[in-house]
């Protein structure tokens, strides 16, 4: 209809507007690209806007970073305290690791606190949240925790996302002060905050009945046999596993490496499943080798448009944890896929999960220690079954060995991945890529052995997660 009405007023930059909009929801971003653009050329109100749109396509969805930079600062020559391009800029200045150029933007939105525009008054909250963790107090006595403690419940009236920003920020804080009992509140306050918003619960039933289906439908190895050769383009590699395990530490180490290109959390797989194969599992009962080859060689062709620089023989990444739930039809695309799988101390992992914000609608488990134990337990199970199937293509790679000796944990990594030694990857902290996931800043610290103990400060409240692992089969040692 929008094609149609552009047909009849092709002039019109609403139209233009709304098209780009509905064709980056269905993750046609090129398209939506030239929408917006048509928009701007054609004299759409609050330019600003639209610039902030296409910059969100090129940072999330393209890795074109450089442009979503040239985006965002050609919003604010329109506006120059348009909060959101301010609060993305500094978001963008995080996943670069350019701590003191995201601090610049959040206080700039600071110092204009309480301005006349309330459609981004929560943004506010929001800069003060980024700020606290980013340059934290030194003491407990600090007047930033209460500044925090009064921001949460102002907060209130802006709805249960934004006040959950700022308590998690508040656990950050915490933490660091070695406040453990307060931390561990404010953490339990922002999930509670998390659940309201999304207006569900984790459903036990219903992730038991996903693995059963998933185990059903995939209960064999490839039965047809198919070469899945890249020709010119690079091998992707996929690390998955529980979120928090430690994928994108691994990631960092792999990227110091020259023959690897870290892709990041790349959506294409789980887009296809929830849309072009829906319902998933079941649409994929009966193999269907010519549908399968063609879905990976759009697969392949994402990777080429992403990554034009990877070299034909060298390694891509994909870093989305919660492909593990797809490795029976990765393997279907990929026979030959290569898959690390990030594991981490059930304690120490579902503790971490607790205190990352992350989206209900992906990890609705991840608000209740109860839960995370539950969802923990149907992950080891599938995750059995998967390496049953295909003990040869799946790399078990211990975070926690990790952190404790380095080098002796990535030698059997290297020989997995058919790669070469490279002293650099030790140094990964130093690397200045783009990191876009919420571990953006501890990937970029050195390795520190009390790393995977840290759960224990925590242990009188984590009863409930214990409980739950015990219940689900999971060992938890003492």
């Amino acid at each position: 209809m929008y094609r149609q009405a552009l047909a009849l007023r092709p002039g019109s930059a609403d139209t233009w507007y709304g098209l780009g909009y509905l064709l980056k929801e269905e993750g046609r971003y090129e398209e939506a690209l030239e929408a917006y653009s048509e928009a701007l050329s054609h004299g759409v109100n609050q330019a600003e806007e639209v610039h902030l749109n296409r910059a969100l396509i090129y940072s999330d969805h393209l890795r074109r970073d450089d442009d979503a930079e040239y985006e965002l600062r050609a919003a604010l020559t329109l506006a120059p305290d348009y909060v959101p391009a301010l609060l993305n800029l500094g978001n963008l200045h995080e996943e670069r690791g350019q701590r003191q150029d995201a601090l610049a933007c959040y206080d700039r939105i600071l110092a204009n606190a309480g301005g006349s525009d309330a459609r981004h008054q929560h943004l506010y909250f929001e800069a003060l949240a980024r700020s606290a963790r980013l340059r934290p107090p030194s003491s407990i006595d600090d007047p930033l925790l209460d500044r925090l403690q009064q921001a949460s419940a102002d907060a209130i009236r802006h709805g249960h996302v934004v006040r959950a920003n700022l308590l998690f920020a508040m656990g950050v804080v915490y933490d660091r002060l070695d406040a453990f009992d307060a931390s561990f509140d404010a953490f339990a306050k922002a999930n509670r905050c998390l659940q309201r918003m999304s207006g569900r619960t984790y459903d036990r039933v219903h992730a038991t009945q996903l693995t059963n289906a998933m185990i059903e439908t995939f209960a064999s190895a490839n039965p047809t046999e198919r070469t899945d050769a890249f020709g010119s383009g690079a091998e992707p590699v996929f690390i998955c596993g529980m979120f928090r395990s430690g994928s994108t530490l691994i990631e960092q180490v792999l990227a110091a490496h020259a023959e690897v290109t870290p892709g990041g959390e790349l959506d294409y797989l789980m887009r296809l499943a929830a849309s072009r194969l829906a319902p998933f599992p079941q649409s994929m009962v009966v193999p269907d080798a010519r549908r399968e080859a063609g879905f990976a060689a759009e697969y392949r062709d994402h990777l080429a448009r992403l990554f034009p620089m990877a070299r034909a023989g060298s390694i891509i990444t994909d870093k989305r944890p919660d492909n593990y739930l797809l490795i029976g039809f990765i393997k279907r695309l990929f026979p030959a896929a290569k898959i690390i799988h990030t594991t981490r101390d059930p304690m120490g992992n579902g503790l971490s999960i607790f205190q990352q914000h992350l989206n209900p609608k992906v990890a609705g488990y991840s608000c209740a220690l109860t839960d995370i134990g539950h969802h923990y337990g149907e992950y080891r199970r599938l995750m059995a079954h998967w390496k049953a199937l295909y003990p040869d293509s799946i790399f078990d790679f211990d975070y926690d060995a990790f952190v404790r000796a380095p080098k002796p944990a990535l030698l059997p990594l290297f020989d997995f991945l058919g790669l070469d030694w490279d002293e650099r990857c030790l140094a990964f902290h130093q690397l200045r890529n783009t990191v876009k996931t919420g571990s953006f800043w501890q990937v970029r610290q050195p390795l520190h052995g009390n790393a995977s103990e840290r759960w224990r400060n925590y242990a009188a409240h984590l009863g409930p997660l214990r409980q739950a692992l015990h219940d689900a089969g999971v060992d938890v040692g003492t």
